[in-house]
């Protein structure tokens, strides 16, 4: 599996939204890493943006500064966040990227043409729009741009697209966000500017071959990044040949996604992505995290305070597949100590503790399997809660199973027979749990490990009580 996340502006830091989508992405190449798969994990930034130079300019520094900085910060997500990304692409300063660009550029030539063109410029979605306000809620006015450009003829490809996604070779979900796609194509395609000025741009950007006044589009840019990271092998490997290849991305970009970018691949004469998963959007109070907006959580402060088992927790168990989601911290401390330091924690320190009273630490054979764990339905259709949620139900019935055979008051074979059954119980959770929380579900490994368990300790605290609930 080749999968990849958007690589989104470094105008900002990043936030919590950010975090959902690499943690998506991580669980799933977890999960097909260990079911034996080879798996490319691929995210990285998007450098070549005019807002990234606004975002400079507003700040007083030079834009290679701010954008080298905030860059940092995103490939800084990894340690904090528990990632397991195989690839970090930087669009500006990657080596090959440019010429991967050029070369898409030219072999898109003879879908090309110039023209002049006014309209509607939205900054915060690199994006004309027909009219205003931006439909994806950036409070910046629309700028009446005229400019003559370069364009690409998206309209051509209309048919091709709409017989691409209804016939399932492009799959696209949730089934709603696939309507939603096929909607636009059939409502008519218009061909898009793929090019900016240069002066616009502040030179900043990759030329268009052969026309220094203009910057390519930073979409076009930016798209091209999944192709050109692949360096020599690689992309034989994970273009060419990879029988999935699955993009990941917040619900405001799929038409660049699912509709330019697959016709600028058709153009090309290039593969096709297989698969594109499309999340809803994170909020404060109702309103969109953005790095613009204010109020957007920073993912290493919330680690710092609460924990990676917290953060990655709530965002996978709490997420929905379809439906916008509501952060506070309050949700963050109540999910972690309900499911992690109640739920689980509890769980496997009183299994080692009856061990150690009750059989000297010894383990006593694996017992019967109190229930399935059909994650990797879940995981097939993206549906990350549903997978959590999952995984937890075998934490409840082993808790059940405990108040249901009481092995305190069992004789020693009844002991044995109920304890074997939930230190299996307790090793399966530690695998089944891997991809979600790697971190805790090393400590569970770790605590029903061997053939005499070492002696119990708390897994979680409990951050209410800790004090750390905001």
């Amino acid at each position: 599996m080749y999968l990849t996340t958007t690589i989104p502006y470094v105008n900002a830091r990043p936030h919590l939204g950010h975090a959902l989508e690499l943690v998506q992405a991580d669980v799933l190449a977890r999960h097909h890493r260990r079911r034996g798969e080879p798996v490319r994990f691929q995210t990285g930034t998007d450098d070549n943006s005019l807002k990234n130079v606004l975002a400079a300019e507003a700040a007083g520094v030079p834009v290679r500064e701010l954008v080298d900085r905030n860059a940092a910060a995103f490939e800084g997500l990894r340690g904090p966040l528990d990632l397991s990304f195989d690839s970090f692409i930087r669009t500006s300063v990657r080596p090959g990227h440019r010429a991967g660009v050029e070369r898409i550029w030219e072999a898109t030539g003879h879908d090309l043409y110039q023209r002049h063109y006014e309209g509607l410029y939205c900054v915060g979605c690199e994006q004309f729009y027909p009219e205003g306000p931006c439909p994806d809620g950036h409070e910046a006015p629309l700028q009446r741009i005229s400019e003559h450009n370069w364009f690409f003829r998206l309209s051509r490809y209309q048919d091709a697209l709409s017989e691409l996604i209804r016939g399932g070779r492009l799959r696209i979900e949730p089934v709603a966000r696939r309507n939603e796609v096929l909607a636009f194509i059939e409502a008519g395609l218009d061909d898009i500017s793929v090019s900016r000025s240069a002066a616009r741009a502040r030179g900043w950007g990759i030329p268009v071959p052969g026309d220094p006044d203009q910057v390519v589009y930073v979409w076009w840019d930016a798209l091209a990044n999944y192709v050109t990271a692949l360096e020599g092998d690689d992309y034989d490997r994970w273009w060419v040949s990879e029988r999935r290849k699955v993009h990941l991305m917040g619900k405001g970009v799929i038409r660049f996604h699912a509709v330019y970018w697959p016709a600028m691949l058709l153009s090309a004469g290039e593969p096709l992505p297989t698969e594109i998963f499309v999340h809803d959007y994170l909020t404060v109070g109702g309103r969109k995290i953005s790095k613009s907006s204010g109020g957007a959580a920073d993912p290493v402060a919330l680690v710092d305070a609460y924990g990676v088992d917290a953060v990655r927790w709530w965002l996978l168990r709490e997420v929905p597949r379809v439906g916008d989601a509501d952060f506070t911290e309050e949700r963050l401390v109540a999910r972690a100590d309900e499911d992690l330091a109640n739920g689980l924690g509890n769980l496997v320190n009183r299994v080692v503790t009856m061990v150690h009273r009750f059989l000297d630490g010894h383990v006593p054979p694996a017992g019967e399997d109190l229930a399935a764990v059909p994650v990797d339905e879940a995981l097939e259709a993206f549906d990350f809660r549903r997978a959590a949620t999952a995984v937890w139900a075998l934490v409840e019935e082993a808790n059940r199973y405990v108040e249901r055979t009481q092995p305190w008051r069992q004789p020693r074979a009844g002991q044995e027979a109920a304890l074997g059954t939930l230190v299996h119980a307790c090793r399966t959770l530690a695998v089944q749990l891997k991809p979600f929380l790697p971190t805790a579900a090393a400590r569970v490994a770790a605590a029903v490990a061997g053939e005499r368990l070492p002696r119990p300790e708390p897994l979680f605290r409990r951050l209410a009580t800790a004090g750390v609930a905001g």
